[in-house]
């Protein structure tokens, strides 16, 4: 029997894919578990992933017209009441503030004291307190339309937490507007849709399918709601953005009314939506291996890792003065748009432990640099989407153009496998004993990673939703774009289908 090859996360993915995302988090020292429970720390290289989401999206968001705003964290009870679906729908989740300060308590601890007269609701999303400002902002079609982000943290109380994919707060970016028509706030939503998809594939080289959600899946209060879906590694569906037409539900609730082009009042159409630091946890999941973290390059805190390597003093002084010039070479130099940064590591570590460092943190590059590679006027480079032990000898002189041309062929060959992996593990099921077979693993005490996307019949009935999601743990992820009509019969009922869908299991 061969000998198990040793990794530098364990368990693998395979061994146990939970565990695995864990320690990959832990090993590219990306976040921890907070001594809040249910919060996380979002240290250092995992907070700079989270700004280049934010600085790239803020761009395509200020080319479509949005700009950037901050509203309360603190949303009235009464506010929040307005919309009877969305206070359903939020309800179990809300964290609420009832007093406004604390006092002794005459045992040497505090109490709360200074009952509000209404409590105050932490931010789960802010279409109603956003709704409050909209309301004064708009009163002509002059005003319209009105398009607005905010990047914000939110609070939705959960009882099991994982981190970037589930946590009680979060980080995000929430998009509300205001249109004159149905018509142009339908457009939108959907623009806003094909922005985050753009996103996605362009920058986080996820692969990612955009559909309508059913029903039952939908955003409380939306008329329609639309997401991006992608497959995670281990075959389970992530929920990567969300965009929702409003109608004039909340404009009716929060009365934001304009007067029209014929002198008439009238409810404006309004809209929402958001992705959140889950994306980062999209990434981890989609393009990572048993030695830690991949970044697709764009998205990358930093691209290129310079590691001398040497055994002494006389090593040193040659290694460090290549490996200073090499590192000032790439200053000011870009790819694809994208700035690129590096990090000289002359830590007082072995090589080794420097290149592991790295290989763990996912930097797309490594440059080696040590005495021979001096005598020879040359370095090694080593790309993060190949094998550990693969390097390439590049001359000094054609290093920068030679890196920059492969972080551009990283991105596109990381989303490539994405995309591969994706169709790999999307099938078309009919019968419902093979429907039930496919998601259901082999070893219920411990499951082996198991099912895929499966495109199937659905009558469109929530019983026959509920049935497969109370039997399986899986549901319909969406009703997706590019479905033609077809019949069929529902996978679950037998009753007639004009169409198949994607049904999951899900984070």
């Amino acid at each position: 029997m061969s000998k198990k090859e040793r990794t530098a996360i364990e368990p693998t993915r395979a061994e146990n894919y939970a565990e695995w995302y864990q320690q990959v988090i832990r090993a590219a020292d990306l976040a921890e578990n907070s001594e809040v429970r249910g919060c996380m720390v979002i240290k250092p290289w995992g907070y700079a992933i989270w700004e280049n989401i934010q600085r790239f999206l803020d761009e395509m968001f200020r080319e479509t017209g949005h700009r950037n705003a901050y509203f309360p964290i603190f949303i009235p009870k009464s506010y929040f009441e307005k919309e009877a679906e969305h206070v359903e729908g939020f309800a179990k989740e809300c964290a609420v503030v009832t007093h406004s300060k604390l006092e002794d308590d005459g045992k040497g601890g505090l109490k709360p004291a200074g009952e509000l007269t209404e409590p105050y609701i932490v931010r789960p999303t802010s279409e109603t307190i956003i709704g409050a400002s909209f309301a004064k902002w708009v009163n002509s079609y002059r005003d319209l339309p009105l398009l607005i982000n905010q990047w914000a943290n939110i609070v939705r109380w959960e009882m099991r937490t994982r981190l970037f994919l589930r946590t009680t707060e979060f980080l995000w970016q929430e998009g509300h507007t205001v249109h004159e028509s149905q018509a142009e706030a339908m457009d939108e939503t959907l623009k806003m849709l094909d922005i985050y998809a753009r996103f996605a594939q362009d920058y986080l080289a996820i692969p990612v399918i955009k559909g309508e959600k059913t029903e039952g899946e939908k955003f409380p209060g939306a008329v329609n709601t639309y997401c991006i879906e992608a497959m995670m590694q281990d075959k389970k569906a992530l929920q990567s953005g969300t965009s929702h037409f409003l109608g004039q539900n909340f404009a009716q609730a929060s009365n934001i009314r304009f007067q029209n082009r014929e002198g008439e009042f009238q409810h404006a159409w309004t809209t929402s939506w958001g992705v959140s630091t889950r994306l980062i946890g999209a990434l981890i999941m989609a393009h990572s291996d048993d030695n830690g973290l991949v970044l697709p390059p764009k998205i990358a805190p930093s691209h290129i890792a310079i590691i001398p390597i040497y055994r002494d003093e006389a090593e040193h002084a040659a290694v460090m003065a290549l490996a200073k010039s090499i590192n000032e070479a790439f200053k000011h130099t870009e790819f694809e748009g994208v700035r690129v940064y590096t990090e000289l590591d002359d830590r007082d570590l072995t090589s080794s432990e420097r290149n592991w460092y790295w290989i763990k943190k996912g930097i797309p590059l490594r440059v080696e640099i040590g005495p021979r590679d001096v005598a020879s006027n040359s370095v090694m480079v080593a790309r993060r989407d190949q094998g550990s032990r693969e390097k390439r000898s590049v001359a000094v002189e054609s290093v920068v153009e030679h890196c920059l041309q492969t972080l551009s062929a990283m991105q596109l060959n990381i989303l490539e496998q994405a995309l591969l992996f994706r169709e790999a593990n999307t099938v078309k099921i009919d019968g419902k004993d093979a429907f039930y077979a496919f998601f259901t693993p082999k070893n219920s005490q411990q499951p082996e990673i198991h099912g895929g996307f499966a495109l199937s019949h659905w009558c469109g009935g929530s019983a026959c939703e509920e049935k497969i999601k109370e039997d399986l743990k899986v549901t319909v992820r969406c009703i997706p774009f590019d479905s033609e009509p077809e019949q069929g019969k529902c996978v679950c009922c037998g009753q007639p289908s004009e169409r198949r869908v994607i049904f999951a299991k899900s984070y």
